[in-house]
């Protein structure tokens, strides 16, 4: 079985595979993690995962970005469809062979019909949110609120610096390129796997002036308040999401 970081370097590559169902655009990304209990994490897993580790230790990260230009393979944008924001609460896994990939605890999302068809077709848990982001002098102004929850998420995030591809074997290499998701149908108690392709992100420092633990209190991570232990930001990215499979 290869190691993770020999996994991830192949899966960098374009799948040759069937054409992929739905066409995306990530920006303005913002990653926050926090090392976390290895054992409470992979107590919250599904059977048929395995909670990945870098260097012994895990990590669940919180990710707000916009979602842009979402459209179906053979559809055009809708305007007030295809654009919203996404919030992700997150951590890093490895199937039965050897695959690895995110697991997410929750999506937050400010689009009814997303949240519904993602639900539906991709059976991940994603969640009804208020969620308002402006851009101004570089500085991402970043707000979300789960419909339901009494907090508030808030974030404020400029770039720092240049960007470039993370190292093969780095830790931001280790959180950041990943490249299919697992699913669990709650229903059915099946596991999927999907394939989410780009190409490899350029990654660098972030001035994070706000940041928010409330959206892992959401999931019921608690991390007792302390900052994030890592900081990063990426390039915009084109994506290709491919349909989900069912694991035996």
């Amino acid at each position: 079985m290869p190691s993770t970081v020999q996994a991830v370097q192949a899966q960098k590559k374009q799948p040759e595979m069937k054409q992929p169902v739905m066409y995306q655009r990530w920006e303005e990304l913002l990653f926050l993690h926090w090392e976390y209990d290895p054992m409470e994490l992979q107590a919250r897993l599904p059977t048929g995962l395995h909670l990945d580790t870098f260097e012994g230790k895990a990590y669940v990260g919180v990710v707000p970005f916009y979602m842009q230009r979402i459209r179906p393979r053979f559809l055009p944008t809708v305007p007030w469809v295809s654009n919203f924001l996404e919030l992700n609460v997150r951590t890093y896994v490895i199937d039965d062979s050897g695959v690895p990939g995110v697991w997410f605890f929750s999506l937050d999302c400010n689009q009814p019909i997303a949240v519904r068809l993602a639900r539906k077709f991709f059976f991940l848990p994603y969640q009804d949110a208020q969620m308002i982001a402006k851009r101004q002098d570089h500085v991402v102004q970043y707000a979300a609120k789960r419909y339901g929850e009494v907090h508030a998420a808030s974030f404020a995030y400029a770039p720092n610096g240049p960007l470039k591809e993370a190292n093969p074997g780095s830790l931001e290499s280790f959180l950041v390129d990943r490249y299919w998701l697992f699913a669990h149908n709650t229903k059915t108690g099946d596991l999927y796997k999907g394939r989410v392709w780009h190409q490899p992100y350029m990654v660098g420092s972030a001035l994070c002036s706000e940041w928010s633990h409330v959206p892992l209190a959401w999931n019921g991570l608690e991390v007792a308040g302390r900052p994030p232990d890592h900081i990063a930001r990426a390039e915009d990215v084109a994506v290709r999401v491919y349909s989900v499979e069912r694991l035996v």
